[in-house]
């Protein structure tokens, strides 16, 4: 299937999304803060990012505007995943380069569908 990167700070929310992922057939990459997702994504080239946005680092969304202005992760498709939704607006998320974003808390079909769908070249 795809390779995913994983970029969460939260340990209950990374092992859930790891284990619906991998049971799903992906392979999948993780990372706590955004500098090691930033790394891990140059070095692997995963398809999908799903991009935490408040991380202890830098937020996601300034992590997801240096990666898409990288040449070569400019076509790796990134989504952002949040609780504060209204607080960061679908505008400011698309802005900064993401390609859709993920409302946490998610429900697990919700989740594997939008991963699908982003797969897919779709936009959930």
């Amino acid at each position: 299937m795809a390779k995913i990167l994983i970029v969460e700070d939260s340990p209950p929310n990374l092992k859930l999304i790891v284990l619906l992922l991998e049971n799903a057939g992906h392979e999948v990459l993780h990372a706590n803060d955004a500098q090691t997702g930033i790394n891990l994504a140059r070095i692997y080239q995963p398809v999908l990012i799903l991009m935490d946005i408040q991380l202890p680092d830098m937020d996601g969304l300034t992590a997801t505007r240096v990666l898409k202005s990288d040449p070569a992760m400019r076509n790796c498709k990134v989504y952002a995943m949040t609780a504060f939704t209204m607080e960061w607006g679908e505008g400011k998320i698309l802005a900064a380069g993401c390609d859709g974003y993920i409302a946490k808390p998610f429900r697990h079909h919700e989740l594997i569908a939008t991963i699908n769908a982003a797969l897919a070249g779709e936009h959930p």
